[in-house]
């Protein structure tokens, strides 16, 4: 079976996979970077680079967009890119573990607001997989967890990319999943530039920065964004979440093979609770998909043969 007759699903989860693996990456080049260029300077360029690229390439597909979805992707665009801005001033008055963690609370935020919200149904097999990510969450990060200023901002950050998620999850589609992303970043441009404007613009100043910057611009930013607006378009909004739980996973992967970190019992041991947890989500989203399938009338899966 070749890979472009997967279904749908299939491919987006290894899409949405292979995003978190874009991003996991992204961790220790972020760590370098910010401590010659700020914060919200990095996210303004970054995203600035990715609008122009993608407005470049997808102008057909972003022209193409009625009305209605250029507000979703202004909506999606201010959610992102302000719980960008959250997280990064959360970082300033809290650890890096702590606040990977508290992050990714969104896998619980996610079923939380999308049944308080949208009334979504959960099942309870997901609520399992959603509390094994988050306790392998917990094992990959926390030393110790103390509530302040930091970790607020970076609860409300993690509410707001939930929020993103469960928008996606609800609105985009494959036809404009292209045109949404692109309008994505341009508004999350806008939202950094304003974080970034009153202490001016600081660029960075050597070209292995310059290298880092790109690379999180195209790979992690205008491809990333692009990928999970597609990949959504096709999963549910919690089984997305529990997949992007990967993304520390693969931090600490790149951590120990590019980072000179060591590898330790707790990323061993949080990895696997979070990859048991994508594991759980897939295979049920599999045999519902194949349950759908057997409850379709004869006649329309003829056509379809």
């Amino acid at each position: 079976m070749g890979f472009t007759r997967l279904p749908a699903s299939r491919v987006a989860t290894l899409l949405l996979l292979s995003v978190t693996a874009v991003w996991g990456s992204t961790f220790f080049l972020i760590r370098d970077l910010v401590a010659h260029v700020p914060a919200a300077d990095f996210l303004a360029v970054r995203f600035a680079i990715a609008t122009v690229v993608m407005a470049v390439l997808f102008r057909r597909q972003l022209l193409a967009l009625t009305r209605r979805e250029v507000l979703i992707g202004v909506v999606l665009g201010v959610l992102y890119g302000l719980a960008q801005l959250l997280q990064t001033m959360g970082l300033e008055h809290t650890d890096a573990s702590v606040s990977g963690f508290v992050t990714g609370t969104y896998v619980v935020l996610t079923p939380v607001l999308g049944a308080v919200l949208l009334r979504d149904r959960v099942p309870g097999t997901t609520w399992l997989a959603v509390l094994l990510a988050t306790a392998g969450l917990g094992v990959l990060s926390l030393r110790g967890l103390s509530i302040g200023l930091g970790e607020a901002l970076t609860l409300a950050a993690a509410a707001l990319y939930a929020l993103h998620i469960i928008g996606l999850g609800r609105y985009s589609t494959a036809q404009s999943a292209t045109g949404l992303a692109t309008v994505q970043a341009g508004v999350i441009t806008v939202v950094a530039l304003v974080g970034a404007l009153p202490g001016g613009i600081t660029l960075p100043s050597t070209g292995g920065q310059w290298t880092s910057l790109l690379y999180m611009a195209l790979m992690a930013g205008a491809l990333a964004l692009w990928a999970q607006t597609w990949a959504q378009s096709h999963l549910p909004a919690t089984r997305a979440a529990i997949v992007m739980t990967m993304e520390p996973v693969f931090a600490a992967f790149f951590a120990v093979l590019f980072g000179g970190e060591s590898l330790s019992g707790r990323m061993l041991v949080g990895g696997a609770l979070v990859l048991t947890a994508m594991y759980l989500v897939e295979l049920l989203g599999r045999r519902a998909g194949a349950s759908a399938e057997q409850d379709r009338p004869a006649e329309l899966l003829h056509h379809e043969v």
